[in-house]
């Protein structure tokens, strides 16, 4: 990930700790896209919760593989939207550059 947006600099590398809320995003967003695919799988395949019926199984293995490879996504765009919940987004950040990067502390700053 860039330390700063290539395109408005506001720095990408905050405060300790700030992106580990993006876990509960992206797991929210795991479910919303486990429970479509379902959805689209039922609707569009067909399935029965009958002891004979394996469409669940293969479901499932087509949901799993789905969400390992869209993971990537999944997790870039958890980050973006904690981002975009906390740091305020300026309309005019061309007129105004940043003369402080919000939530920053220089302390801790690579303190990893």
């Amino acid at each position: 990930m860039h330390e700063n947006c290539p395109v408005c600099g506001q720095p990408t590398e905050i405060e300790v700790g700030f992106y580990y809320g993006t876990g509960y995003v992206s797991y929210a967003l795991s479910v919303a896209f486990l429970v479509s695919t379902f959805v689209a799988w039922k609707v569009l395949i067909g399935m029965t919760f009958s002891i004979d019926d394996n469409r669940i199984f293969y479901w499932m293995g087509t949901a799993f593989v789905l969400l390992l490879v869209c993971q990537p996504l999944i997790m870039r765009l958890s980050r973006t939207m904690w981002l975009s919940w906390f740091v305020k987004y300026d309309p005019d950040w061309k007129e105004h550059p940043i003369k402080t990067p919000e939530r920053i502390i220089p302390e801790q700053m690579n303190n990893w």
